[in-house]
């Protein structure tokens, strides 16, 4: 069986290029999105700030929540649930010398990390003491006495500083500017690892940080072990050793790969959607065009089972060739995709791609299984052909199958259905499973694929202009499997594609619509880092009616069991005025209560009244009455917290918007939103790149593979007096209407999707969020369509061409 397969592919090479490049390319792109995957999941940042120490002492890290559920006969279950923090917490200040006396230890050095704002970017401050933990060497200048800062070479050469500079450094207690004493880096590099630092006076760190205590100590000793376990006995606190020590680092310092984790996810998802799709379809019309061959085969007596077995192993063995390229090509995709993620700020500058060897053959593998069961299901009709098929002209596929088709269409359609009517798309989960969606709805379109196709084909056929065009019709509904196997690829690539881009257009809009309503009260709005005490001196200052102050922050809630972190605002709120709109449905914003956006009240089945425990930024518990829910969260957060209390919590603690109700406007000020995120739009633009790339390409092959299987039609159309031009223009017709017949399945699949997840994000449905985009992606679509189908008929329909056929 192995040899006459062979035989088979090399007698048809032409035939299965198009499978092998479907194959080569969806293996390409799985291993593409395995690497990223794991490459983030794996990512550890260096221990390198605390290298020089043996052991680290940390405070609150992460919030743990624990669920004891009572089962039959005395048994329980215990399930431990933890979310990470974007602050740290503090250690007792005396906690230092209670350590330097466990036996063994040698040094201790207590260590304070603080964010700071210098020249417009955000720095981690530190004790000088602390320098000696990288360690930090002088390259220049001295060490900081009061007033003054030493810098790391990498902030020195960015701006231009040196020893007798003076630097302006806001932090969450004020402003200060202080005097470059130095230049320090650790060896053999000019900074941390995504992290610039600045180190000043010792004496100085409470009045700058704000800390009540060390937010980690590390200590040098010659047996870690023994000092973790003694240690134990000293405090609750975490004790980290060996690679370990990194996580006693502040959140906010090391490389965050959580979003990234989920972008790169997300990417895997689509691309393995699309590729079991696009190999399905191109396999099955590869298949098609063999009936003949499979009814000769049948006449020499070949069963069923027999002809199965050999388009596996065809299969297998196309998919094993395009392996090899492949995997190359997946290393080179992921690191330029990397690389431009990189430079969009989505993934840490220090991220790199690791090549995995399991991941590579794991893709290579699921590539391999994917394309066999393509042929699986192609031959599943396919291979049930009568013998005498073979003695005519032309072969068909035996009719049949009906109901197990109406089942597969109707299955997915139903899970659509459930997912756009019962899963709340405002939600976090909004994007992805408005993706899941559309791939539900793309599964039962190519399941009912020949029944939508033969009903489109009978309308769009006569709405065809001229004998040719009505003739394409004509042929176009008499082979309405074709017609399906060459739309539903333009289905595939418009209806994805279409989906992440509006559903993020829409994003993007109700959050600046929403910024411009929640500020519309105000006529003064001020930007920037700024500490909370001074914003409340310009809240106070003469002609103010009212003011608003925002802090952006991080709060948990723990719900079922399990800590979730949410997007939340410290809000301050001064004067008779109001100068923030939050669309409040039900209570009123106070100064000490916690107000919730709707979809979270929602969610966590909470009214006004309810009070509500909280966990800050540094872990800090604190409980709030519930007092507002509001409706204008997008690009805003969920929670609203008191300001002081989030100053005093949140790591960085500056007040980055405020908005002022004045007599007349204050020069230069601005009443506009900030701008969107252009990291996460840049994401979804790459992942649509991506994705768009490889449908394109799969568009093509199937457009290929269709019209080189019609070489003799076209011949015997030639030989009974048509020419060339008309053939020409009649294959071009056809092209025209699978292209419209897919634009349509395209367009509705898009519009169910959209119109849902606009309708859950604030009531109003939707279909032309940008009609800009809508148009251009589907006219790129139908122009891909049209060139894919004019190009290889006019290859194939040359006069030499047609008279070797004929």
């Amino acid at each position: 069986m192995m040899r006459l397969a062979l035989g088979t592919l090399r007698r048809h090479r032409g035939a299965y290029a198009g499978t092998l490049l479907a194959a080569l390319l969806a293996i390409a792109l799985l291993a593409a999105g395995g690497l990223l995957l794991f490459s983030v999941l794996t990512a550890k940042p260096p221990a390198d700030r605390f290298a020089a120490a043996d052991a680290v002492v940390s405070g609150a890290r992460e919030v743990t929540a624990t669920t004891v559920t009572h089962k039959k006969r005395d048994k329980t279950k215990t399930k431990v649930k933890s979310e990470r923090l974007t602050g740290a917490g503090t250690l007792p200040a005396d906690l230092a010398g209670k350590l330097a006396k466990v036996p063994g230890v040698t040094s201790v050095v207590a260590d304070a990390a603080f964010p700071v704002q210098l020249n417009d970017r955000t720095v981690i401050g530190h004790g000088w003491g602390s320098a000696a933990l990288t360690p930090f060497a002088l390259r220049s200048g001295e060490a900081p006495a009061a007033g003054e800062a030493v810098v790391d070479a990498d902030i020195a050469a960015r701006a231009g500083l040196a020893p007798g500079a003076s630097i302006r450094v806001t932090s969450r207690t004020g402003t200060r500017v202080l005097r470059v004493s130095g230049v320090a880096a650790p060896p053999g590099r000019d900074a941390l690892p995504a992290q610039g630092a600045l180190f000043v006076n010792d004496g100085e760190v409470a009045a700058l940080s704000g800390l009540n205590g060390p937010t980690a100590i590390a200590v040098r000793t010659g047996d870690p072990a023994g000092f973790a376990k003694a240690a134990e006995a000293l405090t609750d606190a975490p004790v980290y050793t060996g690679d370990d020590r990194v996580r006693a680092d502040l959140p906010g310092a090391l490389p965050d790969y959580i979003a990234p984790i989920s972008i790169f996810g997300f990417l895997l998802g689509i691309t393995a959607f699309a590729a079991g799709f696009v190999l399905v379809g191109t396999v099955a019309l590869s298949v098609r065009q063999r009936l003949r061959e499979l009814a000769l085969l049948r006449t020499i007596g070949a069963t069923p089972r027999a002809l199965r077995r050999l388009l596996g192993f065809e299969a297998a063995t196309l998919a094993a060739a395009a392996a090899l390229p492949a995997a190359p090509l997946g290393v080179l995709i992921a690191r330029l995709v990397a690389a431009r993620f990189r430079a969009l700020g989505v993934v840490p500058s220090l991220f790199e791609v690791r090549v995995n060897a399991g991941v590579v053959v794991a893709a290579a593998a699921a590539g391999v299984l994917l394309t066999v069961l393509s042929a699986r299901i192609a031959a599943r009709r396919a291979v049930r052909i009568a013998p005498t098929q073979a003695l005519v002209e032309t072969a068909a596929a035996p009719k049949g199958g009906g109901v197990l088709r109406a089942v597969l269409a109707v299955v997915p359609a139903a899970g659509a259905v459930t997912v756009l009517a019962v899963v709340p798309l405002d939600g976090p989960l909004g994007m992805g499973m408005s993706f899941v969606s559309t791939a539900l709805l793309l599964c039962a379109v190519a399941a009912a694929g020949p029944v939508l196709v033969r009903g489109l084909t009978a309308v769009v056929g006569r709405l065809a202009p001229a004998a040719t065009g009505r003739l394409a019709g004509l042929i176009a509904r008499a082979e309405y499997r074709r017609v399906a196997a060459v739309a539903v690829p333009l289905v595939l690539m418009f209806a994805i594609n279409a989906t992440m881009l509006l559903n993020a257009a829409l994003l993007n809009d109700l959050g600046a619509k929403e910024q411009a309503a929640r500020t519309a009260p105000a006529n003064v709005r001020l930007g920037g880092g700024m500490p909370l005490d001074e914003a409340e001196q310009l809240a106070a200052g003469p002609g103010v009616g009212g003011a608003a102050a925002t802090i952006p922050t991080r709060a948990i809630l723990v719900s079922g069991g399990k800590p979730e972190d949410y997007a939340a605002q410290g809000l301050l709120v001064t004067g008779s005025s109001p100068a923030l709109d939050l669309g409040v449905t039900a209570g009123a914003l106070t100064p000490d209560g916690l107000a919730m956006s709707a979809y979270l009240a929602r969610q966590e089945g909470l009214r006004v009244g309810d009070r509500v425990p909280v966990w800050l930024a540094d872990g800090a518990r604190t409980e709030l009455p519930l007092t507002a829910i509001y409706a204008r969260s997008h690009g805003f957060g969920d929670l609203v917290l008191p300001a002081a209390l989030v100053a005093a919590h949140d790591p960085v603690g500056l007040v980055t918007s405020l908005t002022m109700r004045t007599a007349e406007p204050a020069s230069g000020a601005s009443a506009h939103g900030p701008a969107q995120n252009s990291p996460q739009q840049g994401a979804w633009e790459l992942m649509v790149a991506v994705t768009l790339g490889f449908t394109a390409i799969a568009v093509v092959n199937t457009f290929a593979i269709a019209t080189a299987a019609r070489r003799k039609e076209c011949a015997d159309l030639w030989l009974a007096g048509a020419t060339g031009a008309q053939v020409r223009r009649l294959l071009t017709a056809e092209a025209g209407i699978a292209v419209a017949v897919g634009a349509v399945l395209g367009a509705a699949v898009t519009a169910v999707v959209v119109g849902a997840f606009s309708v859950a994000q604030d009531g109003t449905l939707r279909v032309f969020v940008d009609p800009a985009t809508y148009a251009g992606l589907l006219g790129a679509t139908a122009l891909l369509g049209l060139l894919a189908g004019a190009v290889p008929a006019r290859l194939l329909v040359r006069r030499g061409s047609i008279l070797w056929t004929a």
